[in-house]
């Protein structure tokens, strides 16, 4: 998988800031109509303070079969700071995200992406570098406002801005459990975001990419299906 090299990551919390208000310029909020076909997952885990564990999955979409998966475990060089977690987990990713001979119609990041103070979450942060489509689905809001919505499967509210600009989309996956909070990458719209995280929900509330990814990264083995 090729990556866009657009900054070094051993920097500065300021540098960084200045890094993702450049890189928001560069994202694409369109989906180009492609059939998807497979989705990965993408999780970190921290096995100790200074060093990151990836995890990749590749699953056949839309029958969620476990196609590949990889890990890689890579020293952090950036420090825990809200908002910039892009920077210390990235690196770790894109080495695992080398090892998988796939390239995924779509990547769901277990992280935020426009729906961000700066608009640079970590799905759209990898999704530029890699110049494919990614998805955020996170557990829990970073930025934004919203009301609840529904309580059954597929009920959905707006997450917005200061300004009421619409950033994400407040999903139940599952009727009457916690939504989780999806917004655009890269490469991909917000309704597709949301189609596509429902789409990998077919038992649990996070989705099957988040869920394998996650495990992995735990260290949890998987037999390809």
């Amino acid at each position: 998988m090729k990556v866009r090299n657009f900054h070094r990551w051993d920097i500065s919390p300021a540098e960084a800031s200045e890094v993702q208000r450049a890189l928001r310029e560069l994202v694409v909020p369109v989906w180009d109509g492609r059939a998807v076909t497979t989705v990965a997952g993408a999780d970190v885990s921290f096995p100790s303070r200074n060093e990151a564990l990836a995890a990749v999955c590749v699953l056949s979409y839309p029958d969620l079969k476990l196609l590949e998966c990889a890990v890689a475990k890579r020293r952090c060089t950036f420090p825990y700071v809200p908002g910039y977690l892009a920077f210390r987990e990235i690196p770790a990713l894109l080495e695992a995200l080398r090892k998988i001979a796939a390239e995924p119609d779509v990547i769901i990041c277990d992280a935020q992406g426009l729906a961000h103070p700066r608009g640079m979450g970590l799905a759209t942060h990898l999704g530029i570098i890699l110049d494919r489509p990614t998805v955020g689905c996170a557990k829990s809001r970073l930025f934004g406002n919203h009301h609840d919505p529904g309580r059954l499967k597929g009920d959905q509210s707006p997450l917005v801005d200061t300004d009421g600009k619409v950033i994400g989309a407040v999903l139940r996956t599952r009727s009457g459990v916690k939504p989780v909070f999806v917004s655009i990458g890269n490469q991909v719209d917000l309704k597709m975001s949301a189609e596509l995280v429902g789409g990998c929900c077919p038992r649990y509330r996070l989705p099957e990419t988040t869920r394998i990814a996650h495990k992995l990264a735990a260290g949890v083995k998987f037999e390809i299906q």
